[in-house]
């Protein structure tokens, strides 16, 4: 891909954050007065003016969206208004848990739906078809907190094989990876399957059977690599599934990551800590995207070519 479109995608990026960030800002300071939420409405008001001004919510949005800016821009990201700790640091602490939590639950996604995909477009109408099918629907359409409360139902209260809270073991992992992991594995087999099925019908497939290439070397050096571009274009959908998916999951199982903070911060109404989380997830869910952009061109030179066609014919 030339130098040229991979700048102007970055500035894009930049420009998209930056936007997030100040609707962030906006919505936040319009929702309700934090200051109310961590001491109560039924509060004295010289009491409650006294903390909006020390916390600094006292001025208009747009006195607090200059000195906001002007702090990110020192690299300081707001103190919490819980426990006067630093934001940043607040919600960095909880990276590692839920990188943990996604990094796992990626794992199981992609070794199960792209193998379980792949089997079922080569079983095209059979029963094996069919059934992996009928399972993906299903993990589909489940929403993650009935999952969740099945698996605890079955795997904890009945059974008593797996803990339903808390941190520390493989075994803490189990039921938040398999609640978190359904719904992606889903996704990927039905999009593989998809994919594989259109791949497998295109000329080259054909001409490559036609000279007497086998069919499981026509499927591997044909068939596989083509399938990748349609399963990168849903890699910045899972980053952000797999965010969403982190807070209501660690909710429910009482996992100490950044999800779980979200939700306990929102509820007090600790502005800078939910400010640094959205920024996260969004700087998060940007770059991947600008990664799959690059990535097609790497996979795919014809699309690379096309962009730079298209950026040719706007300068004329």
């Amino acid at each position: 891909m030339p130098f040229r479109i991979v700048v102007q995608k970055t500035l894009r990026a930049i420009l998209t954050v930056l936007l997030l960030v100040t609707a962030v800002f906006i919505v936040l300071r319009l929702s309700g007065d934090p200051a109310s939420a961590l001491l109560g409405a039924e509060t004295e008001q010289d009491v409650l003016e006294a903390l909006r001004q020390k916390l600094g919510v006292n001025r208009s949005i747009p006195e607090q969206y200059i000195a906001f800016l002007g702090e990110i821009a020192q690299g300081h990201f707001g103190r919490s208004y819980l426990d006067r700790r630093d934001a940043l640091e607040t919600v960095m602490e909880r990276v590692p848990r839920t990188l943990l939590l996604m990094g796992v639950t990626m794992v199981v996604a992609l070794a199960i739906g792209i193998p379980a995909g792949i089997a079922a477009a080569l079983s095209q109408g059979r029963w094996l078809d069919r059934g992996i099918m009928m399972l993906a629907v299903a993990g589909f359409c489940l929403p993650g907190f009935v999952i969740a409360i099945l698996l605890i139902l079955l795997l904890s209260v009945t059974w008593g094989l797996l803990p339903t809270t808390g941190y520390g073991t493989a075994k803490h992992l189990v039921l938040p990876v398999i609640t978190m992991a359904t719904h992606e594995t889903a996704v990927f087999a039905r999009y593989t399957r998809s994919a594989m099925l259109q791949v497998l019908s295109q000329p080259y497939m054909r001409t490559a059977l036609a000279k007497g290439l086998p069919w499981p070397r026509a499927v591997r050096r044909h068939a596989l690599p083509n399938t990748a571009i349609p399963l990168v274009t849903i890699g910045g959908f899972f980053v952000g599934s797999m965010i969403a998916g982190a807070v209501i999951t660690e909710s429910i199982f009482a996992w100490p990551g950044v999800g779980r903070l979200f939700v306990t911060s929102v509820a007090l109404r600790d502005l800078p800590v939910v400010q640094v989380i959205i920024m996260l997830a969004g700087i998060s869910m940007v770059v991947t995207n600008l990664t799959v952009d690059l990535l097609y061109g790497w996979l795919d030179p014809r699309i690379g070519a096309l962009l730079a066609k298209r950026m040719k014919g706007t300068d004329r």
